[in-house]
């Protein structure tokens, strides 16, 4: 590839005829607006940006980068902590225009486009009294969650985004656009659900819909941080019975009134009927003196906005994380003494609990191998001045460093920041990672798509 590629109008005329979305270059307007991603920390400048509306457009892109040497990067929420969405001096391919969304009421399915929102899907399909598990962050792209596994609030009942999945549109390294599922390029398909973008351009999704909402029972309750060790080992009493139909998640975090006060705060959301949310929900509201009770009836489209005011755009952000199977006394000492040494009033620490229908598949049903009992536990290093940058990110990573005594092998591709690279990768994959190098190899042998968290062709193809 060509770093230093620069592309002018005249260049773009073989591209321009054939394009029906919008071709961005430096200097263009909204050409900035384009170009930055959700973490702040990423400030890369593509030499051209091609906004896409459709699935032709994409095959043309790709097209005319190859043609032009251009490295590429795919945009789709532009959510990706590591900024794989961007790159400098290539071509941007930016999906977040396309935003097709097709429920089938009857059959309890629907087809959405790679520039679609959490929270654009659930108020579609919530027209309908529907649902599937999906980012507990509304401004979270479907399309990147779900090539990673996608975690949510759903995923205690009806499992991971993947496992709800039934069929992708991509297009690859060649240009060719193929559809994905268990029964059309199967193999494809395997890698697709966690593999990421290593494979092609995911242009549209199809999921298989739920009977969800519109009102369901959860949200959020929080205690003064000296209970902290009391309410993370209620925690841990509560997950260890909680019932497929509970997903619950804690955090230490703090308060959004602007006080700088740290907290420990307890998320739910009971996808069942009425009276088995109230009973599963009465012991959290039965504990201790809270500081703040948002837990009861909500609409599941609220619940999944809870938490967008503690991930604003452009706020700077440094993430680590690691699997956990037991929240023992120990790691909860861990946990709290390191959040008390927090630099940032915008940080947190999220325990996330993997349960019930999350581990039905086999750790090799899925590329997503991760199928144990236990939780996610995700460093959050947030902050907004870049004088900063330091402090902050060896907060995290010395979090980190305390916890691997009790973590588990593996990592979330989803949350893995741009430093982790091969080491990173084998954790994600595990035992899955010579599989998806040789699918690796059958579809993209010479790595076009590397902006991601990459998976390297296998050296046998």
């Amino acid at each position: 590839m060509n770093p230093a590629a620069k592309i002018d109008r005249l260049a773009l005329s073989p591209l321009g005829g054939s394009f029906s979305g919008r071709l961005l270059l430096p200097g263009d307007e909204g050409y900035e607006a384009a170009r930055r991603v959700h973490n702040g920390m990423i400030d890369r400048r593509p030499s051209i940006i091609a906004c896409c509306s459709r699935a032709t457009d994409v095959v043309n892109a790709l097209d005319f980068a190859i043609e032009q040497d251009l490295e590429i990067a795919v945009r789709g929420g532009g959510h990706n902590v590591a900024g794989r969405a961007v790159v400098d001096d290539g071509m941007m391919i930016d999906l977040s225009p396309m935003k097709g969304i097709h429920v089938d009421p009857m059959a309890r399915s629907v087809r959405v486009e790679a520039g679609v929102t959490w929270g654009e899907f659930n108020r579609k399909t919530q027209l309908h009294g529907l649902a599937t598990t999906g980012g507990a962050v509304s401004s979270t792209g479907v399309a990147g969650l779900t090539l990673g596994g996608g975690f949510g609030f759903l995923m205690g009942r009806h499992g991971f985004t993947i496992d709800n999945l039934s069929a992708v549109e991509v297009v690859t390294a060649e240009g060719k656009l193929l559809r994905a599922s268990e029964h059309e390029n199967s193999e494809l398909f395997w890698g697709l659900r966690g593999g990421g973008g290593n494979f092609g351009i995911a242009t549209s999704f199809e999921f298989r819909l739920h009977a969800i909402g519109p009102t369901v029972h959860g949200g959020a309750i929080a205690y003064p941080f000296d209970r902290s060790k009391d309410v993370l080992r209620f925690y841990r009493e509560l997950t260890s019975a909680a019932p497929e139909e509970l997903t619950a998640a804690a955090s230490l975090t703090h308060s959004a009134d602007g006080s700088r006060q740290k907290l420990v705060a307890m998320l739910a959301c009971h996808c069942g009927p009425a009276d088995e949310a109230m009973a599963a929900l009465h012991p959290i509201k039965a504990f201790g003196s809270p500081v703040l009770d948002r837990l009861g009836p909500f609409s599941y489209t609220s619940l999944n906005e809870m938490l967008d005011s503690s991930f604003p755009s452009l706020a700077l952000n440094y993430w680590k994380s690691c699997f956990i199977g037991d929240l023992s006394d120990n790691l909860v000492g861990v946990l709290c003494e390191q959040f008390a040494r927090c630099p940032s009033p915008m940080s947190k620490l999220i325990l996330e609990h993997i349960h019930g229908a999350a581990l039905t598949p086999k750790p090799s049903d899925t590329a997503f191998p991760h199928r144990d009992p236990g939780y996610s536990v995700l460093i959050i290093a947030q902050w907004s001045d870049p004088r900063e940058n330091t402090a902050n990110m060896a907060w995290a990573k010395e979090t980190f460093t305390a916890l691997e005594p009790f973590a588990l092998r593996g990592a979330y591709s989803n949350y893995m920041a741009d430093d982790e690279r091969l080491s990173g990768i084998k954790r994600a994959y595990e035992g899955n990672l010579p599989r998806l190098q040789r699918l690796k190899s059958l579809y993209d042998p010479d790595n076009l798509f590397r902006n991601n968290q990459n998976i390297p062709p296998s050296t046998s193809h």
